[in-house]
């Protein structure tokens, strides 16, 4: 099988490439913009060079020529689209860009699927649609039409537009909602990496609000079970559907600090700031769609992921 993945030299994007590789034809399409180190992607991805199952074409979805070039030189069978720009808070300070990389770069995409017959679609999408939804935990069933972000108001676009597309054009496709994700190769602007770090270094860490905000933090491990369940799911016939994939547990922001600091027996040094634009008070998935349609089920408890992530970070 041969498949397109975007954003593959990304954090879930090279777990992903990693968990397929032996068995598809990756094209791996990565624009290394500098949202954050590129290094950091070129070495998420450096152990995949030398596989005959792997090809990195260095290019952005934004540019619909070399997007169309790609396309024309490979049959797909799959495409599975985790690029995006990423971060809420960011967000509100570029919406433009978010807008063109994360609305227009997917209807690119898709375009070049619908041009070449490319029926199956797998879609990153973000707990963050949920907006501060009062419901909890948040189903697929739930109202988002009120996010707070312009990028989760781009999400939510995107699983419109795949909708739209799946209607039109008879294409298969699974929206899949990431919560929280976290382990080995996590961005370096995330708040478990962040403030791991800059515990082990002595600084400060910056603490939004009193600490009572709550997150569904999902190892990676599981996110990529589910992306793995979700794609038998679309190969399985011509479907649409949205999937929360969660742990469903909540950790506040004290408990995961308070994690850390167990981990690595450090005592954090906190400053304490106030709650910043665009971030939900909570996200709690509801996963009971995902364990009966998909067979979603996480395994990977906080505790023990924060071990695992810590483990990973002490060598790098």
């Amino acid at each position: 099988m041969k498949t397109l993945i975007t954003g593959a030299a990304g954090f879930i994007g090279s777990h992903l490439c990693e968990a397929l590789v032996k068995d598809h034809q990756i094209i791996g399409l990565d624009n290394f913009c500098d949202f954050y180190d590129p290094k950091i992607k070129e070495n998420n991805i450096s152990f995949l060079q030398g596989s005959p199952n792997f090809k990195l074409v260095k290019t952005d979805i934004r540019n619909q020529l070399e997007l169309a070039e790609v396309f024309k030189a490979n049959k797909f069978d799959l495409v599975i689209h985790l690029a995006a720009m990423a971060g809420v808070r960011p967000s509100i300070e570029n919406p433009q860009l978010y807008t063109e990389v994360n609305i227009n770069g997917t209807v690119n995409l898709l375009e070049e699927c619908r041009k070449h017959n490319v029926k199956n679609f797998i879609f990153a999408s973000s707990s963050s649609v949920y907006g501060n939804n009062k419901k909890v935990p948040f189903a697929e069933s739930d109202p988002v039409d009120h996010p707070i972000s312009p990028y989760a108001s781009t999400k939510k676009a995107g699983e419109l537009i795949c909708h739209t597309y799946h209607h039109l054009h008879q294409m298969s496709m699974a929206c899949l909602r990431f919560f929280t994700v976290y382990g080995p190769r996590q961005r370096p602007d995330l708040a478990i990496r962040k403030f791991s770090r800059m515990m082990l270094n002595g600084e400060e860490i910056p603490v939004f609000g009193d600490g009572s905000t709550k997150r569904d933090y999902t190892y990676i491990d599981d996110i990529i079970d589910g992306i793995l369940k979700a794609i038998d799911f679309v190969l399985s016939g011509n479907k649409y559907d949205v999937f929360n994939l969660g742990e469903s547990q909540t950790i506040s922001l004290t408990k995961m600090i308070q994690t850390i600091e167990n981990t690595l027996e450090i005592k954090a040094k906190k400053k304490i700031l106030p709650m910043q634009p665009g971030d939900v008070e909570q996200t709690y998935a509801d996963i009971s769609k995902s364990k009966t349609i998909l067979g979603y089920n996480p395994e990977t408890d906080f505790e023990t992921g924060i071990a695992k992530f810590i483990d990973w970070l002490k060598i790098q």
